[in-house]
């Protein structure tokens, strides 16, 4: 089995190194990069566990058919319930929410070809331009006006099958973030087992469960 993922185990980075990245992430973007950082988003579950309300789709009448919807969503495990930091979720190069164990959240997108990346924080911060401190997913998923999508997101074990729709050599076919069919979806200890990523002072989650800025 694999040991839960945290850089504060290995690290131990004390508030002045804290003091020191958060100095240079200024800089960096000060001088025009593009830094990708959750600060104060990222916290997992290990000190704050989900505790919104058991799934369910949203309702029909609160999202327009000439857009679509995507459910992203995490299947509980040990190593997710261990983290320190949880990892963040991009659309089109948006930072939306940090998904942590036991969880899902929704967004409503426009069609066309929408951008997907997840990174994994170290005190909030992900990355600077193309360098990601640990990258855990990048793809581009072509989305439908009207449908409904599901993104299952685990660590541990991956789908049995992979969704029918993607070319077996997909980005969304392999790995810890993957495309999933609404059947798959709706097992026992699938989405329905997960609860709401509310936002809350510990967590804010200011995008999940909303429209993306495209829409």
């Amino acid at each position: 089995m694999k040991t839960p993922v945290s850089f504060f185990g290995p690290f131990k980075l004390s508030s002045f190194c804290f003091r020191v990245l958060l100095v240079a992430l200024l800089l960096l973007s000060a001088s025009g990069c593009t830094v990708y950082q959750s600060i104060g988003k990222s916290v997992g579950s290990f000190l704050h566990p989900v505790s919104g309300h058991d799934f369910v789709h949203i309702d029909n009448g609160d999202w327009d058919r000439r857009h679509a919807v995507l459910y992203f969503y995490r299947t509980h495990s040990q190593w997710a319930a261990d983290e320190i930091e949880a990892p963040s979720v991009y659309v089109d190069d948006t930072h939306y929410f940090n998904i942590r164990n036991n969880s899902f959240t929704w967004l409503v997108v426009s069609p066309g070809d929408r951008h997907i990346t997840m990174r994994r924080p170290l005190l909030g911060l992900e990355g600077v331009n193309s360098f990601s401190l640990s990258l855990i997913a990048d793809a581009t998923l072509t989305v439908e006006p009207g449908r409904i999508y599901y993104l299952r997101y685990n660590e541990l074990s991956e789908p049995i099958q992979a969704h029918p729709e993607l070319d077996p050599e997909h980005p969304l076919t392999e790995g810890d973030l993957q495309l999933v069919t609404r059947e798959y979806a709706m097992q026992g200890q699938e989405i329905i087992s997960t609860r709401f990523l509310n936002s809350d002072v510990l967590a804010p989650q200011p995008r999940g469960g909303f429209y993306c800025r495209n829409y």
